[in-house]
């Protein structure tokens, strides 16, 4: 066999692509093209889901990241490691259900569903500072007392007496459910039934035809109204309410009941549901709404798809600018149809340990036997997107002054505790002897120390009771507790989110004709 010399090889290898390139590219022989298909290929879920790492947690890190991720694809500053961090922080204290981590180093077993945090996100760039006072109006209706200018301190039915916890907190906080409220006294009235161990109060009102009861959580920190859906899904998975102690409407269900193509979605700060408007007939305290549209959730988060959440559905009663619906609160609507003399909803919280079961809402007015008439205030509202703002003149802790001024407070009925910015929290805690720092707070469960806001130039002082959640050891209810004050910034750096702990301890009314709030130590 003869080898050919390397010189050969290359004249070969020039021949061959000169004579290639030289034929034109149509004549070229080329392997024939499959015809267009389409092509589909499986995707294989993946997850692993770590045992150590609760899923709320679990998903803030999730978010994190897609933050991160999105503020490098628009070309914006990515979130600071601060912030993340922060978030992260609030998980740990908004957690509402399952095994949460433990709050405290010491190890506490706080975890459940022992707080709830209503207040709704705001449209834009979430809360802004409020911006001054607006239209100095007072609430004036039916049955209601003109202000007086008392100073006075406490509420009715003070529990605090530095014997720890009350055994009926406990239980209530381990076994939930409600606790029925006695029958209202005032007209156009319901009842408040207490969620567990005080995380929220709950109505009962009617919906469709034939009218079936649903239990709604009242909140005046969100615009909202909503139940849930006959085809309701969890975002943890399956139906809403596997075991079917909620009640849903749809037209299975109502007969009057009409549907649209409108989505809504509303995100609390904890929680969030989405769904589609609706209309149909709608009763509160024998008022009715005839064809009121508001919203049925489709897509609930466990904190209201839950079977151990003893609600059906939430009654934002903001302002209707608020309103991620779009639509007017119902407290507006009873108004415009003439069924109440005005936009009024006022309420008398009750606290479980005290056993009078005396919540109330009243709608279109005040409930006079529920106050001290020479005690009620009226202060505008100061807050420009439709949350119930008031200016708060000063904080004293024992009866001195703290010192802290220009605060606002956002009073939020769907809101368990106080969530203040961490300096003032730990300013505060260490005041009536406890200890806080950026991520908890925690007090004696024995304290007797006492904490008073002033509005409009009266004082109302929270019960020592009210300022302790549970103890931060289950099994020893005379060591320290969580506390009802907890450090977040929830706006801006004066911005004070106060919900129940400060409510049970003065009648709440707020008034949208004159965009005002009223306030009076409870009789």
């Amino acid at each position: 066999m003869q080898i050919l010399s390397p010189a050969l090889i290359l004249v070969a290898c020039f021949l061959n692509h000169v004579l290639g390139g030289a034929i034109p590219q149509h004549a070229r022989r080329q392997p024939a093209l499959p015809t267009p298909q389409l092509i589909t290929l499986p995707l294989k879920r993946f997850q692993t889901m770590p045992k150590d790492i609760h899923p709320q947690m679990l998903m803030q890190q999730y978010i994190n990241r897609a933050s991160k991720r999105l503020a490098r694809m628009t070309g914006r500053e990515e979130p600071s490691e601060h912030q993340l961090r922060s978030e992260i922080h609030k998980r740990l204290y908004l957690l509402d259900g399952g095994s949460a981590p433990s709050l405290s180093s010491s190890g506490s077993s706080f975890q459940d569903a022992n707080t709830r945090l209503g207040l709704a996100v705001a449209h834009g760039h979430g809360k802004q500072s409020s911006e001054g006072m607006v239209n100095n109006g007072t609430a004036i209706s039916s049955n209601t007392t003109m202000p007086g200018n008392a100073t006075s301190s406490g509420g009715a039915g003070a529990s605090g007496n530095g014997t720890g916890v009350s055994p009926l907190d406990i239980q209530a906080a381990n076994n939930g459910g409600l606790t029925p409220a006695n029958p209202p006294t005032a007209n156009n009235s319901l009842g408040l039934a207490i969620e567990a161990d005080d995380v929220a109060y709950i109505a009962t009102i009617q919906i469709g035809t034939p009218a079936l009861d649903f239990r709604i959580l009242m909140d005046s920190g969100s615009a909202d109204f909503w139940v849930g859906s006959e085809n309701c899904q969890s975002s943890a998975g399956g139906g809403c309410c596997l075991k079917g102690n909620h009640t849903f409407l749809g037209p299975q269900s109502s007969s009057s009941f009409v549907s649209s193509n409108t989505q809504f979605q509303v995100t609390y700060g904890s929680g969030a549901v989405a769904g589609t408007l609706c209309q149909d007939q709608v009763g509160i305290a024998g008022l009715t709404l005839n064809n009121h549209t508001f919203g049925v959730a489709t897509a609930e988060s466990p904190q209201f798809a839950s079977s151990s959440v003893p609600f059906d559905g939430l009654m934002g009663v903001a302002q209707s600018s608020l309103s991620q619906q779009n639509v007017s609160t119902p407290v507006e609507s009873l108004s415009s149809n003439g069924l109440i003399p005005a936009a009024i909803i006022s309420f008398k919280i009750s606290r479980l340990s005290n056993q009078l079961n005396d919540g109330e809402v009243t709608f279109g007015g005040l409930d006079s036997s529920k106050f001290i008439a020479d005690t009620l205030i009226t202060i505008p509202n100061v807050n420009q997107q439709g949350f119930w703002e008031g200016s708060i003149d000063a904080v004293s802790i024992n009866g001195a002054d703290s010192g802290l001024t220009g605060r606002t407070a956002i009073l939020d009925t769907g809101t368990t505790t106080m969530v203040i910015p961490p300096a003032d929290a730990q300013q505060l805690i260490q005041g009536l002897g406890g200890t806080c720092d950026t991520q908890q707070c925690t007090l004696p469960c024995t304290t007797n120390s006492s904490l008073a806001l002033s509005f409009g130039g009266s004082s109302f002082s929270i019960d020592p009771s009210d300022l302790l959640i549970l103890p931060v050891q289950p099994n020893d209810p005379t060591g320290d507790c969580v506390a009802g004050i907890q450090p977040q910034q929830i706006g801006s750096p004066t911005q004070w989110l106060v919900g129940d702990v400060f409510l049970k301890n003065a009648y709440f009314s707020t008034d949208v004709g004159n965009n005002s709030i009223s306030l009076a130590q409870l009789s």
